[in-house]
């Protein structure tokens, strides 16, 4: 499916719903993982990690913030954690960790992200007691398409770590990285999540960092490929929303994606309601831009966070990204996927290069000069 990418054609809503965000912390706690994707974001597989009095430690320090960003704003929003690596499982101590984050319910649910390879019936009935909200592993498209990407029998593996999953009652998402080689196929993901019986299947467009900046490997989408990846995803969306007998839901609420599906434009949350922390305790706007403002075994993350001239200027929404200027769009959008811009352009506060309005824009400017 194309989208017409003329002005005139573009969903538009006269207002759009406010709403208040919780933070989220999505936390890194080791980078060891037993796969090597190609288009993995991480550098490395190793490394130092912090012992779990230190991410004890961390944790009182999350709490902290979420404490302080509430009496900043008088509201009682909750957070949420998730929870990764690399594998998180790849760490013994892990369920410690999850029974202390589990006890904290009345401030902020938690989720795990996983590559699901050490998934059994007896993991999945003892996380389902901790009560997650979500458990999320990846499908990259269909079986070849994944296993090339991920490893040989990879695939098998994700499915039957779903279906362990579901039988034990833990609410699935499947996560689904677009690039050049593989969009197209995320219907298929799609059909299978339905048929599975998944929470929600979702999508976002790969990012050249770590593994997958090489040159060889799949190849980030460019402008036309975004535009059609972006139709493609509102009709899987569509498709779910009119299902009376499927549970599975699509999301369609990333980056540009609201200029076929409609509503209120998603807008990067990148150090303002989501934060990062990596294994040895570095702070990122998120593990997609990976700039470190500081390091929280060294300095409070609370202090970090209110502090971090880019985490200010990121959450500023007066700013507006170069090449944004006079998009309908500029105040509700603020860029598109930042982490992309960082990435392919080496300024998050560039507009995003797969954005067909942001190109529109430059061309009619070229023609208004000339």
């Amino acid at each position: 499916m194309r989208i017409p990418w003329d002005f005139g054609s573009l969903p538009w809503r006269r207002r759009f719903p406010t709403y208040k965000r919780g933070l989220l912390l999505q936390w890194h706690i080791t980078n060891r993982c037993a796969l090597r994707c190609a288009h993995c974001y991480q550098e490395e597989f190793s490394g130092p990690e912090l012992s779990l009095p230190d991410l004890l430690k961390v944790l009182e320090q999350y709490k902290a913030l979420l404490r302080s960003l509430n009496n900043r704003s008088a509201t009682n929003s909750r957070g949420h954690v998730t929870i990764t690596g690399g594998d998180p499982f790849a760490r013994a101590d892990v369920w410690e960790l999850l029974e202390v984050v589990a006890a904290h319910s009345e401030l902020f649910g938690f989720a795990i992200l996983t590559n699901g390879r050490s998934m059994d019936e007896a993991s999945a009935r003892r996380l389902a007691r901790l009560g997650p909200r979500f458990v999320q592993v990846s499908l990259e498209g269909e079986e070849q398409t994944h296993d090339g990407i991920r490893g040989d029998g990879d695939h098998a593996h994700v499915v039957r770590a779903l279906k362990i999953m579901i039988r034990q009652g833990l609410e699935t998402m499947v996560s689904f990285t677009a690039h050049s080689e593989n969009f197209r196929q995320f219907p298929a993901v799609v059909a299978l999540g339905r048929r599975l019986g998944v929470g929600k299947v979702w999508t976002d467009r790969m990012i050249p960092c770590g593994a997958s900046a090489g040159a060889e490997g799949p190849l980030p989408l460019d402008q036309e490929q975004t535009g059609e990846y972006i139709g493609i995803v509102d009709t899987e969306r569509r498709r779910a929303a009119r299902s009376f007998f499927g549970r599975t839901q699509v999301g369609a609420d990333r980056a540009l994606q609201f200029i076929a599906a409609g509503g209120r434009p998603y807008h990067c949350s990148a150090g303002d309601s989501l934060i990062t922390i990596m294994p040895d305790g570095r702070l990122y706007p998120c593990r997609r831009m990976p700039t470190a403002v500081g390091n929280v075994m060294e300095t409070p993350l609370a202090r970090l966070y209110h502090s971090s001239g880019l985490f200010r200027r990121l959450r500023d929404k007066k700013t507006v990204s170069q090449g944004c200027q006079g998009c309908m769009y500029q105040r509700f959008c603020r860029g598109g996927l930042k982490c992309l811009s960082h990435a392919a352009l080496g300024d998050p506060f560039q507009a995003d290069p797969g954005c067909p309005l942001a190109h529109a824009q430059a061309q009619q400017n070229v023609n208004f000069i000339l």
